[in-house]
């Protein structure tokens, strides 16, 4: 049975409307992710699957090739958006979306963040490193050690941050973050 049967052509259209402002939606802000914005209208389109779907279906639904729906789809899978789903009988991979958005944010955004703060991290200690032993070498050069002075303190400043920001993503991958910050129920 299809999703539409029994609907009136009223119904279906203005049903197809507001799937489509959704989807658009989505689409539009999947650069937050990373993504394209036809990834994102792939990804609203299996948001409002019925079942999940094939590459080539995906690929007849959204009028794109197989290739295009592949890449799309690792990339949802890259990001925990859309899992592969296993149906007896069927004999190509089929997939559907993560329905835990909450999941899916707390996923995406713990690995990249973490990603920036190791990075940033290990400049921030190397250069304050590299200003330390200048600051050592030129005790007695004051205009100089008040500039090294200054920037160490921005530098501290800035591993206070991220210091703080690593402990916002063990709350995020730890789920600690939904005793802050409940879940509402749909």
């Amino acid at each position: 049975m299809q999703p539409f049967d029994g609907l009136s052509e009223q119904h279906i259209e203005k049903i197809v409307k507001a799937r489509k402002r959704v989807i658009e939606a989505i689409g539009k802000n999947m650069d937050l992710y990373g993504v394209t914005q036809s990834v994102g209208h792939l990804y609203g389109m299996l948001f409002f699957s019925e079942k999940p779907m094939t590459l080539d279906e995906m690929g007849k639904e959204m009028e794109m090739s197989k290739t295009s729906m592949s890449t799309g789809v690792r990339m949802l899978l890259d990001l925990k958006m859309v899992h592969k789903v296993w149906e007896k009988g069927a004999r190509k991979d089929l997939y559907e979306v993560e329905p835990d958005w909450h999941q899916t944010f707390t996923d995406y955004f713990g690995i990249e963040w973490r990603k920036a703060v190791e990075a940033n991290v290990i400049a921030l200690k190397r250069s304050a490193q590299e200003l330390r032993l200048l600051q050592q070498t030129e005790e007695g050069n004051e205009k100089l050690n008040e500039l090294l002075s200054r920037d160490l303190d921005k530098i501290e400043g800035a591993l206070s941050y991220y210091d703080w920001l690593d402990r916002l993503i063990d709350t995020l991958d730890s789920g600690k973050i939904y005793e802050l910050v409940p879940k509402e129920k749909p």
